[in-house]
């Protein structure tokens, strides 16, 4: 692009331009009609001529070079129309648009180079209706495009004219490449439509943009599309120059910092003194305090050494130095001593918690043998259970009772797992993994660590943590856990991890396999109430400074609080409910009122509102078709109640309840087994065909599922087709196969305490499971008998009474 007698010249092989000023001419709105039939054609290289105006071309193509020779001794008169694509040398009619610009010659100028320049002007749009020859160049039969022009009194098209011309300013203001003096040329335009197709010949826009703006027979039309153009231009001039001027500033600061510690380092030096060279003084300093290995030691000096070569004011200074900081920090061998004094432990297992017998005699077995061997790999436990029964306040007795430091982890919702195995210290931010920060933070290798809500890790596109946790929580590879940060092997061996679960059903096999796991069940409430007298009243009382003059609570106002209050396994909502019981006694002494001390069960309702809850009761047994299951929720234990109906029919069974898929294949098979054995039941058959069977449960809100309702709903359906009722206190659980066996099934204890709860006395289990009842203590199965079966058969034997509440031919269909 060269500039000649105030025009950019274009060539037509790259006719690229951001503007090219407007030279004053006699310019009208009116399509000449004296124009010849046919035309010479002269293809353009992403560039569009238009109506008005003066363009400036190179000819390059011996084509072009023929054509303009031999028009410019005849009639000077040309059609010019855009190729398709820039890059063809060779154009063919199918490379060029239909719609182009008749342009007359106004000058060739013979250039000093050899080259030779145009200068066309545009008259009016054609459109190629035939091409007659295609050498020496075209030639083509052409039909005029005349100009559709707005009304005079239009003013929404002279409002659009206005907007241009300001538009059009704004862009020869913004860009570096326009020249100024373009503001003046555009200013002096007074023809509308000469304005149009100015601006749109010397917009920043593609030639297929300008070759639309082209084919657009409307003006007004047109126009408005171009002032979108210009808008978008205004756009992206302006984001253009505020990052121009953003990165401009940053380098100056960059710069000034430089010079100016250039400065500073200078006046220092003259001082006698060099902040960098003390820091790494006194990083050497605290080297040789550290019980590192050689391999550590050699690390950090080998890292220290290339911390000098950098520049102090770099970003990677910075990086080197917090590595550096992170391996000083960081406890390489020192460990707490273990307090070895079985029966003081002990003692302050029991005055912490309240039962959780198994994991106290875990904990004083590694103990003791701890004290005998004198060195042992600390063993990965992970108690899992509902919430609220003390999984995790638990980590800070065993750290008491062990002398150890504690640190607590949860990793519910962790889903990236470099937070397992930390960043790449060559990444912006990167930082070590908080197993390792956590380490740093508690200042000892052998710390108790609570990894808490273990069961609730998520995994994402950035990796899976529990596969990261596997190093971690494996004894034979914890000694040498490599973290991606430190980029060395760090000793976790000595560090006694304790995983806490709700559920142990989402985790991972492997990660299972790697840990010991100890069951933490519910409490009875005979349990809840000794809880709340020796803990969690003592502890609301001392956090909400009142005495024990000040609130006294008895066995029977707890044991309503627990009952009609609370639904749960453990004693969250129990202590929740103590902590409002001791706001409201702290409100009524802040004001001076007159208050019981020694609240009555009466005084609840007022204190604590309506009871919430219900106590769980078993239905009544007035009904054929109604019978208590027990289920197992992350919560703990409850009943669940199976009801079943008949109507008329074509024996087709419905299930609702909002029932998974394992609940709904147990109502299948117990219904399949029960028409198989219609005879040894003494059901007529023609109930099968005859009647439809609908069997629910209740709270359908709640999702159901597992396998362990199966003979609930097949006891549930016999009595219902036997109408049969059944025994009053009764409920049970187990899972049924095809044949009838009874299978055993999972949460005993969490189920026999529900049962407890809605006082029921009598439960049957497979046989499967007696092992398990001899596993509870007496407490937590006294006041219920036990009944253990093998099949169906033995269940309804036990479950169904011999009184019938209809008789069996009300079935049959008269």
């Amino acid at each position: 692009m060269k500039q000649n007698d105030n025009f950019f010249m274009i060539d037509s092989a790259e006719n690229e331009v951001d503007f090219i000023p407007f030279q004053a001419g006699n310019f009208s709105d009116e399509q000449e009609n004296d124009l010849p039939e046919s035309l010479p054609i002269l293809p353009l290289r992403n560039t569009v001529m238009f109506p008005g105006v003066m363009l400036p071309i190179s000819i390059g193509r011996e084509k072009s070079l023929q054509l303009i020779k031999d028009v410019y001794k005849k009639t000077n008169l040309i059609g010019t129309v855009a190729q398709k694509n820039r890059d063809t040398d060779d154009p063919t009619a199918a490379d060029l648009y239909q719609v182009g610009t008749v342009a007359r010659i106004v000058k060739i100028f013979e250039m000093p180079d050899g080259s030779t320049s145009v200068i066309i002007q545009g008259k009016s749009r054609f459109q190629i209706d035939e091409m007659l020859q295609e050498e020496p160049y075209h030639v083509a039969h052409i039909s005029i495009r005349p100009e559709k022009f707005p009304d005079d009194e239009d003013k929404e098209y002279d409002a659009l004219v206005s907007s241009l011309k300001e538009l059009s300013i704004k862009v020869i203001e913004l860009s570096e490449n326009i020249p100024q003096e373009a503001v003046f040329a555009v200013k002096n335009i007074d023809s509308p439509a000469f304005l149009v197709n100015y601006l749109a010949s010397n917009s920043n826009t593609s030639a297929p943009e300008k070759q639309n703006l082209l084919e657009e027979d409307k003006l007004k039309k047109r126009g408005t599309k171009l002032l979108e153009h210009l808008a978008a231009q205004i756009q992206k001039l302006k984001l253009r120059n505020d990052i121009q001027t953003k990165v401009q500033s940053k380098l100056d600061q960059q710069q000034r910092e430089f010079l100016l510690n250039q400065e500073m380092r200078t006046i220092q030096n003259e001082l006698g003194g060099d902040p960098a060279q003390d820091e790494v003084n006194e990083l050497r300093k605290r080297a040789k305090k550290k019980k590192w290995d050689e391999k550590i030691a050699e690390t950090f000096e080998k890292n220290l050494e290339r911390m000098l070569r950098i520049n102090p004011s770099s970003p990677e200074y910075s990086n080197q130095m917090d590595y550096l900081q992170v391996l000083l920090e960081l406890p390489w061998n020192e460990y707490t001593k273990d307090n070895f004094n079985l029966k003081r432990a002990e003692k302050i297992l029991n005055n912490d918690h309240y039962g959780l017998d198994n994991v106290k005699d875990r904990i004083l077995e590694h103990l003791a043998v701890l004290k005998l061997k004198g060195d042992l790999k600390s063993p990965i436990i992970c108690l899992y259970g509902p919430p609220g029964v003390g999984k995790t306040s638990l980590g800070r007795s065993i750290a008491t009772s062990l002398n150890r430091k504690y640190i607590r982890m949860s990793l519910g919702g962790l889903h990236d797992e470099a937070e397992i195995r930390g960043h790449r210290k060559t990444y912006i931010g990167a930082m070590p993994g908080r197993i390792i920060q956590n380490i740093k933070k508690v200042q000892s290798s052998n710390p108790v660590f609570v990894l808490d809500e273990i069961d609730k890790i998520g995994n994402d596109f950035r990796g899976d943590p529990s596969f990261a946790l596997l190093e971690v929580l494996d004894p034979e590879q914890n000694n040498t856990f490599h973290d991606n940060y430190i980029e060395l092997d760090y000793d976790l061996s000595k560090v006694l991890f304790i995983a806490t679960a709700n559920s142990l059903a989402n985790m991972k096999p492997a990660l299972l396999d790697r840990m010991e796991l100890i069951h933490v069940s519910g409490y009875i409430v005979e349990e809840k109430i000794e809880i709340a007298r020796q803990h969690l009243i003592p502890k609301q009382l001392k956090e909400h400074g009142i005495t024990k003059k000040q609130l006294s609570l008895s066995k029977n106002v707890i044991e309503n609080i627990v009952v009609n209050y609370t639904q749960e396994s453990g004693v969250r909502q129990l202590d929740k409910q103590i902590a409002k019981l001791a706001r409201k006694i702290a409100k009524k002494i802040g004001f001076e009122e007159n208050y019981k001390a020694r609240i009555s069960i009466s005084d609840l309702t007022d204190l604590l509102g309506i009871p919430k809850f219900l106590r769980q009761k078993h239905p009544n047994n007035e009904l054929a078709g109604v019978v208590t299951g027990l289920a197992w929720t992350a919560v703990g234990g409850q009943i669940l109640l199976i009801e079943s109906s008949l109507s008329k029919g074509q024996g087709k069974l419905s299930l609702t309840g909002n029932l998974g898929q394992v609940m709904k294949e147990s109502a299948i098979i117990a219904h399949e087994y029960l028409k198989s054995h219609a005879s040894d039941l003494q059901i007529d058959e023609s109930i099968f065909e005859n009647w439809n069977v609908h069997i629910h449960v209740p709270e359908g809100a709640i999702p159901k599922d597992g396998p362990s309702a199966g003979i609930t709903m097949a006891t549930s359906l016999a009595s219902l087709y036997t109408q049969r009722k059944i025994r009053a206190k009764l409920a049970m659980t187990g899972e049924i196969t095809l044949r009838g066996k009874v299978l055993p099934v999972g949460g005993i204890k969490e189920k026999i305490l529900a049962a407890k709860r809605a006082d029921i006395k009598d439960i049957i289990l497979s046989k499967d499971n007696q092992k398990d009842i001899q596993e509870i203590k007496e407490i937590y199965v006294k006041g219920v008998n036990f009944h253990y079966v093998e099949n169906i058969m033995e269940v309804l034997d036990i479950a169904l009474l011999k009184q019938r509440v209809a008789k069996p031919r009300s079935f049959k269909i008269e």
